[in-house]
């Protein structure tokens, strides 16, 4: 077999070899720091056999992967350490996430604490020191239900897979698990479990509620003490936390996954969809709002009803089935076919601020990121064949401009054909897999390839935010989707009079409106750019008795200019009412006393900064116009 390295050579290896056998051929410190390999984009674990041919490279803790195999390999380690120390727990499920690992375990009615946690972590560091292999095996399905019959949780997962089950053993400890994992355990060194929280099995609210240890996990005690920090930082950010104390939103039990806008929250919202219907008039988008609820027959043609029926809301409408929509595609749909079109009226680019409703599990909801009822910033272009590059190679610019005015980096993924239950053909696939690829050249955007993960309709390019703490969030997406327009019947009259298909493209930059609300509270800390803040400027008068009149003529003045303006003018002492302006992140704090009235001036404290300047009203007038319309931020999100 031939395994092409990442320099570009080629080396011959022998049947049977396994990842490790590579890694010492190429060097012995390679196969000290070896962890895993990949071969043709897929992760294997170190030692298992290489059955074919292709691109090969060796993982290492450098290795983008590495932070998410450590993890997981730990979250077994803790289990084993668990097991240990309670032998009557039941493991439920434990994988590595964004920022660490958990697994969720039956502790029966012991109620676990704080300190229990030092155990554990105790008792992980004496496994840890054993090096035990970390070995794969797999099993049939009745070797599997029989080795884990006394576990309901795993059985039930085993009851719903089929074909060959994979387990993993480190000494005597045995868990189900598809894998990837380290070699041993000696690779697990600085390690933290830092919660406790409460989560139903499968996030059902049905099922019993399991106990849930987070944790984290590091090659290096300096990069666990960093992740550590920015997990603190997070904590102090949480867009719930700032929700309550900024009167942003709220969650009633009432309605658990609806959130309620409050009056700063619906403000801070307007500014964001102002600006985003401005820019989307701009890029010459026909802006429609389509309905919420629509029959089943068009969730039937759509193929929603047959593939997504458990996560939509439905009802009856004068004895006919009707559904909540879970997606605005098929309303765009609807509107491309309401009048005839012309090769010279594409493309056309539908942007849409459509509310849809999806049914989420209880235990998944979270705040504003995990919601039931959300509002997506869709477009659906229709265009020609011959259109379809440049109309990707516009849409990434305007990516760049609306990612870059709230000072978000971003990476993008291009996820390929999936293996098996795709529609169309493959030379169609494989052109449009090029034509996202070529785009992406050409505008000199870098990226990477993440096969077998497009949607069964066509290929796609997702984008990975990056916020002020290193944390990724997926919010934008482009597809091509060679689905619904087929379902349809979607055409245009082409140059030689005949009817053909349009290409559609998905397309949603901020995703899910809510999410990016949550994601930049927590991005700015609340201390939000001038231009969307929900409130610009707050008037402090020093004394109401002397000063409460220029203060409220400052005040209008400020609001006929367009600015969002507040009066403290409450009986507090002016320093405490500075620290409330302060804890209310308002970006402008202006203080009016004797000089300020005498003369017409004001002095103002922007926030972050400690030094109060004074100028006359029309000057500070103007620095807040640059400032709003130039979208400045207040403070360097990283500096909050």
């Amino acid at each position: 077999m031939e395994l092409k390295l990442l320099n570009g050579n080629i080396l011959e290896i022998e049947s049977g070899k396994n990842g490790h056998d590579v890694a010492i051929s190429i060097s012995q410190s390679l196969a000290k720091e070896a962890i895993a390999y990949k071969l043709n984009n897929q992760l294997f674990d170190l030692y298992s056999p290489i059955k074919e041919s292709g691109d090969f490279e060796i993982l290492t803790n450098k290795s983008e992967e590495a932070f998410s195999i450590l993890n997981h390999s730990t979250a077994h380690l803790m289990a084993e350490a668990i097991l240990s120390l309670f032998p009557n727990a039941k493991l439920g499920i434990g994988p590595a996430i964004e920022d660490g690992f958990y697994y969720d375990i039956d502790f029966n009615d012991y109620v676990l604490k704080e300190d229990d946690l030092r155990k554990i972590e105790a008792k992980m560091k004496d496994f840890s020191k054993k090096n035990e292999y970390i070995i794969r095996q797999e099993i049939s399905k009745d070797e599997a239900l029989n080795l884990f019959k006394d576990n309901p949780y795993k059985v039930e997962l085993i009851n719903e897979l089929e074909g060959t089950i994979t387990i993993y053993k480190q000494g005597d400890f045995v868990d189900l698990c598809a894998g990837i994992h380290l070699p041993s355990t000696s690779f697990i060194k600085h390690f933290k479990l830092d919660t406790i929280a409460g989560a139903y099995w499968r996030g059902d609210s049905k099922n019993k509620q399991l106990t849930r240890i987070y944790g984290l996990s590091c090659f290096s005690k300096e990069e666990l003490e960093h992740r550590e920090h920015i997990k603190e930082e997070a904590k102090k950010r949480d867009h719930r936390k700032l929700g309550k104390e900024l009167s942003l939103f709220m969650i009633s039990e009432y309605g658990p996954g609806f959130p309620f806008y409050l009056p700063n929250g619906l403000m801070l919202r307007r500014q964001i969809e102002n600006w985003w219907y401005n820019i989307h008039d701009s890029h010459g988008y026909k802006l429609i709002k389509t309905p919420i609820i629509l029959s089943k027959e068009l969730w039937l043609t759509s193929g929603h009803w047959d593939h997504y029926k458990e996560n939509m809301y439905t009802t009856k409408i004068d004895d006919r089935d009707f559904a909540i929509k879970p997606m605005n595609c098929p309303g765009a749909i609807l509107v491309y076919n309401s009048e005839l079109h012309s090769y010279k009226d594409l493309p056309l680019r539908y942007g849409e601020l459509g509310l849809v409703h999806r049914h989420e599990a209880s235990g998944a909801l979270n705040g504003l990121f995990r919601v039931r009822a959300f509002t997506q910033d869709d477009a659906h272009i229709f265009c020609r064949r011959d259109q379809l590059q440049s109309e990707i190679e516009n849409l990434l610019k305007l990516y760049d401009e609306m990612y870059s005015t709230f000072g978000l980096d971003y990476s993008i993924v291009l996820s390929t054909k999936p293996e098996k239950d795709y529609i169309g053909d493959d030379a169609i696939w494989e052109e449009s897999e090029n034509i996202l690829a070529s785009a992406c050249k050409a505008t000199n955007k870098e990226f990477k390839i993440n096969p077998g993960d497009g949607a069964f309709y066509g290929p796609k390019l997702d984008f990975k935010l990056k916020d002020c703490m290193g944390r990724i969030w997926q919010c934008g997406t482009i597809q091509l989707d060679m689905n619904l327009p087929e379902r349809f019947d979607c055409t245009y009259i082409n140059n030689n009079g005949e009817k053909e298909r349009p290409i559609m493209l998905h397309r949603a930059i901020l995703g899910s409106f809510e999410r990016f609300m949550g994601i930049i509270i927590e991005h700015f800390g609340g201390a939000f750019p001038a231009w969307i803040a929900p409130i610009q400027v707050n008037i402090l008068p020093v004394n109401n008795n002397f000063h409460l009149e220029y203060a409220s003529e400052v005040k209008e003045r400020l609001i006929k200019e367009g600015f969002r303006v507040n009066e403290d003018d409450s009986e507090e002492k002016l320093g405490y009412r500075m620290r409330n302006s302060i804890i209310k992140k308002i970006p402008y704090t202006l203080v009016i006393g004797d000089k300020e009235k005498e003369s017409n001036l004001v002095t103002y404290r922007r926030y972050g900064e400690d030094k109060q300047i004074t100028v006359s009203l029309e000057e500070f007038i103007n620095i807040l116009k640059d400032e709003i319309i130039n979208k400045k931020f207040l403070v360097d999100p990283k500096s909050i």
